[in-house]
């Protein structure tokens, strides 16, 4: 890749404006919490490094928009400012409504899965979508409660001459090794982050959509699809880990069609309840909690103790989104009071064995650390997230194999230290994430680590431990890159 050329556009704008890097740096930030964005802390370094030709993160293009916009009192577009939009929202029409068929779902996810292998060399495939939202995502997901014939979600393949010959000859040793297959892939990914294996899952998926052209008994046949909405949502939550919204947005879709093809609603709420994880970290509250509250409804009747707790958890972060203390608070106490009727000797499957005691407090900590942003009670809000997300920290620490989300705590507990005004402890925790981004690859862990110095720097510059922080990361996290 070249190094980046001087942002002449913006060059040109900005020297017109008479405004110092400064001033644009202060202007940018106060307009950004005016929209609730209070994660952007911009200096006169970082207006620098845009004049030379780094690309702001969301929302700050937007933000700059308007405001040389109204410098000049005319449409300052972000193209005539030579900055690239955020992720491109889809609201109507969007990509997300596939018909509910087996056929399709498999032609689907095969031409998707085999298109990402070919064409994404550089994140194109990611970047050439749209992120859907609104009713244009809500409503098509909707279409997931819908019964087939006798009550079935929808008709699964069958053999082609009455049912009673099966071109498909996949012994159960092999079944057997392509479930544990996917399990390792999911171990990895919490080791290591999404960006080293990605690719290694979408090609397994790919694989094993090709299993699924051939015809099989029932059974076989929905053990399949389980298994691929299984590979389909990890690659969707790598998608996701490194930066590819669009991209994770489409697999988490396919994903719950095959769940449906499989008959399983558990794993179908599973996937919406990443989707609205997604739509969390977009900071699309609203669209977070229809996801959640359709993950609830649609498996009322079979969600676990274990997944019931899980997903008023969810809840919660949705709510602590927008704002809703008491909504928030109420969903917390209930997927505390839901965790603690777990049965010892309840075997949960494979895919919802993350969420432990430890996973418990790190939702409701960070719920009540988000709502420390969005509600007018912060330091409370702070103060009650503290021993959650403190406990959290211990836990994951001992685990050992959950890294990258022990390394998610350790930066929301610096997070919860900077809203108590204490940089130092909060540049210490800060750190010890940083050593851990620095050996995982996750785009999205590098994100919070450099809002959270961004913030500390914006806060107490000049405390030495806040400065140090602020140079390792300059050092070692580096820029987003499309990961292939």
């Amino acid at each position: 890749m070249g190094e980046k050329q001087p942002n002449e556009k913006l060059g040109s704008w900005f020297a017109r404006s008479g405004w110092s890097k400064g001033e644009l740096a202060r202007q940018v930030n106060r307009r950004a919490r005016q929209i609730g964005a209070h994660h952007v802390s911009t200096d006169t370094s970082r207006v620098r490094r845009w004049l030379d030709g780094e690309q702001p993160r969301e929302p700050i293009p937007k933000i700059m928009s308007e405001l040389f916009s109204e410098r000049f009192g005319s449409v300052v577009s972000i193209e005539d400012l030579g900055l690239r939009a955020a992720i491109p929202v889809t609201t109507v029409g969007g990509g997300v409504d596939l018909p509910w068929s087996p056929q399709q779902t498999v032609q689907a996810i095969s031409e998707y899965s085999r298109s990402d292998l070919m064409l994404n060399r550089r994140g194109f495939l990611g970047t050439s979508l749209a992120l859907t939202a609104g009713a244009a995502l809500i409503e098509p997901m909707q279409r997931w409660l819908t019964p087939g014939p006798n009550g079935e979600p929808t008709p699964i393949l069958a053999a082609a001459n009455g049912g009673d010959q099966f071109s498909g000859r996949l012994s159960e040793p092999e079944m057997q090794l392509l479930e544990q297959t996917t399990e390792m892939f999911r171990k990895w990914d919490a080791q290591n982050g999404g960006g080293l294996r990605r690719k290694a899952v979408v090609g397994q998926l790919h694989e094993v959509t090709d299993l699924l052209q051939e015809t099989y008994p029932e059974g076989i046949t929905k053990r399949l699809f389980r298994l691929t909405a299984e590979l389909a949502h990890l690659a969707g939550f790598m998608s996701y880990d490194v930066g590819m919204h669009p991209s994770a947005q489409k697999y988490y879709v396919l994903s719950l069609h095959a769940a449906k093809e499989a008959g399983d609603r558990p794993f179908g709420a599973h996937v919406l309840t990443d989707m609205c994880r997604q739509m969390i970290h977009l900071n699309r509250g609203e669209d977070a909690l229809e996801l959640i509250h359709l993950a609830q409804y649609g498996s009322r009747d079979t969600a676990s103790t274990r997944q019931q707790s899980l997903l008023y958890a969810m809840e919660a972060r949705a709510y602590a989104t927008i704002g809703e203390v008491n909504r928030c608070a109420r969903a917390i106490r209930l997927s505390e009071d839901t965790f603690s009727d777990i049965n010892t000797g309840d075997e949960a499957p494979n895919w919802l064995r993350f969420f432990s005691e430890a996973e418990l407090n790190a939702e409701n900590g960070h719920s009540y650390r988000d709502l420390a942003y969005t509600s007018d009670r912060g330091v409370a809000m702070a103060k009650s997230a503290e021993p959650m997300i403190t406990k959290a920290v211990d836990m994951f620490r001992e685990d050992g194999d959950h890294v990258r989300t022990y390394a998610f705590n350790l930066v929301g507990m610096a997070s919860v230290r900077l809203l108590q005004r204490e940089p130092e402890d909060a540049a210490e925790y800060c750190e010890a994430a940083v050593d851990i981004a620095r050996k995982v690859r996750s785009e999205r862990l590098n994100t919070r680590v450099r809002k959270t110095s961004e913030a500390a720097t914006r806060d107490f510059r000049g405390v030495s431990a806040v400065d140090r922080l602020a140079e390792r990361v300059v050092q070692d996290i580096p820029e987003f890159v499309s990961v292939v």
